[in-house]
C-alpha cells in the first residue's frame, strides 16, 4: 500500500467564489498547447479523490503506469481537510493541494497526467486538468465520465470513434468511443498537449475498459485509502 501523505492546505489558498474564480482567469493564460507526449512511450499517472464529508477528509491518489505494458511502476496517496466547499465549475479548489501532495510524494517522474474530469471542457475553460497542468508544469488530459454542460453528437459505434464536444460553435473537448457500442467518454486538453494525442492516449489507456486504466487504479486507490484513514 502507498504511504499516505498529510497535506496542509496552502495559506494563500482561496476561500471564496469570487477569488477562485479570479485565480481561474489569471492561471488559465498559462495554458501552454503543444503536441504532447507520444501514446504508448514514457510514464502515464492517473490521479483520482474521495471523500468523507462528515470528517471533512479527502484523499487523493496518484498511480503511475509503464505507458506501454500499463504495468503500475509506483503510486502515492495524500490526505487533508477538504479545503474548499463544493461548488460546481470550482471543484479543483478542492481536490489539488492534494492531488499536488500525491505527485509529489510519487519516486518516479509522473508522464502524462490523466485525471478524472475536465481541462478545457469547463465553462471557464479551466478544468482541474489544466489547474493541475498549469500549477506542475506537466502535460495534462481530462477524461471524464459525462459531458457537463456542453453539446455533442452521438459518435459513431465502433471504438475509435469520436465527435466534437462544443461550446456553442467551438470545439472543447471530444466524445470518444472507447468501447464498441459502450457511452463514450469525454475527452479534454489540461496542459501542454493537443487533442487528438489526449484522444489517443485515452484509446491506448482503454484496452479493456470504458475508462482508462489509469483512472481505474487511481480511483480504486483513493477509495481504499480513504478506507484506512477513516478506519
Amino acid at each position: 500500500m502507498a504511504m499516505t501523505t498529510t497535506v496542509p492546505i496552502p495559506a494563500d489558498w482561496p476561500t471564496t467564489e469570487e477569488r477562485a474564480r479570479a485565480v481561474q482567469d489569471e492561471l488559465r493564460l498559462r495554458v501552454v498547447d503543444e503536441p504532447g507526449p507520444p501514446p504508448g512511450t514514457g510514464h502515464v499517472t492517473g490521479v483520482d479523490v474521495a471523500y468523507d464529508d462528515e470528517r471533512d477528509l479527502v484523499v487523493a491518489a496518484a498511480v503511475v503506469l509503464d505507458a506501454a505494458s500499463l504495468d503500475v511502476v509506483a503510486e502515492a496517496t495524500a490526505a487533508g481537510r477538504v479545503p474548499f466547499p463544493y461548488v460546481p465549475g470550482l471543484l479543483a479548489f478542492r481536490e489539488i493541494p492534494a492531488v499536488l501532495a500525491a505527485l509529489e510524494a510519487l519516486p518516479v517522474p509522473p508522464g502524462l497526467v490523466v485525471c478524472d474530469g475536465y481541462g478545457l471542457a469547463h465553462p471557464r475553460r479551466f478544468g482541474l486538468a489544466s489547474h493541475l497542468g498549469v500549477l506542475t508544469g506537466l502535460p495534462t488530459i481530462g477524461v471524464a465520465k459525462n459531458p457537463f454542460t456542453f453539446t455533442y453528437e452521438e459518435p459513431g459505434t465502433p471504438r475509435g470513434s469520436a465527435s466534437p464536444l462544443l461550446a456553442g460553435a467551438r470545439e472543447v473537448g471530444r466524445a470518444l468511443r472507447t468501447r464498441d457500442a459502450v457511452k463514450p467518454v469525454f475527452v479534454s486538453v489540461g496542459h501542454r498537449t493537443s487533442l487528438d494525442t489526449a484522444c489517443a492516449h485515452t484509446l491506448a489507456l482503454t484496452p479493456e475498459y470504458r475508462l482508462p486504466e489509469t483512472t481505474r487504479r487511481a480511483d480504486a486507490l483513493c477509495r481504499r485509502a480513504l478506507k484506512e484513514a477513516t478506519a
